[in-house]
């Protein structure tokens, strides 16, 4: 195991899960910062929602489905100029996760939504019943509801932005898809390529697994369901 572990090492394929997994990571915790806060106001002001606001939920809407309908290879080709701005460089791991955070926080938003819709109206109205405000109810009931929910949203976007980031080749950044793409394709090195394609399946499938574990944890009512019932006293 050492020396498989020391050849892929030598041959950069390490090196190459390690930015994969960082890039991955930072850019989808980045994107939370920004998407988490744009589900939760889409869900609070939409019609029948805590706190109805329809221009401003249209407005907003508007804005994240044009983020979200422009595929990620154009949406980074067209960021570059503004990468270059922001971060000081169009090119490398810098420029790229900035256009990872761009491209999933509207994808975020929507799976955000999406999971806090899904909270039972009941719940809501007993907590306005008990004199809750907006961000009462958005703190302690929408949000710990939602979080089983949420956590396979994570899963999912983590996936996503990790299938985004095999296009850092094209910008000169790091990581297994530009191990494939810039390395490996030129010379049609397949057992290359389909190494990479194998370390990405396995990270996937820990951030699946490790997701999907967090979530079943998480759920009340798995917990509720899977407890032995109370014996009746004769």
């Amino acid at each position: 195991m050492s020396r498989l572990f020391a050849q892929l090492g030598a041959q950069g394929f390490l090196l190459g899960v390690w930015e994969t997994v960082y890039m991955t990571l930072l850019s989808t915790a980045a994107a939370y910062l920004i998407g988490l806060p744009l589900g939760i106001l889409l869900c609070v002001t939409d019609k029948g929602g805590v706190r109805p606001v329809i221009w401003l939920n249209k407005t907003v809407g508007f804005l994240v489905n044009i983020l979200r309908s422009i595929p990620f290879i154009i949406l980074m080709v067209a960021l570059i100029p503004v990468a270059r701005a922001v971060v000081g460089t169009s090119i490398g791991n810098a420029a790229m996760i900035f256009m990872l955070i761009v491209a999933a926080a509207p994808y975020i938003a929507r799976m955000v939504e999406s999971s806090v819709k899904e909270v039972d109206g009941g719940v809501i109205e007993a907590a306005r019943s008990m004199g809750a405000g907006t961000f009462e109810i958005v703190w302690k009931v929408l949000l710990p509801e939602a979080k089983p929910s949420l956590i396979v949203g994570a899963v999912i976007s983590t996936v996503t932005v990790l299938g985004y980031s095999a296009m850092a080749g094209t910008i000169a950044a790091g990581g297994l898809g530009s191990i494939a793409v810039t390395q490996a394709r030129p010379s049609n090195a397949q057992d290359v390529i389909w190494l990479c394609v194998a370390l990405i399946v396995v990270i996937v499938q820990i951030v699946q697994e490790a997701g999907m574990l967090l979530a079943k944890r998480t759920d009340k009512r798995a917990r509720r369901s899977g407890k032995p019932r109370a014996k009746k006293v004769k």
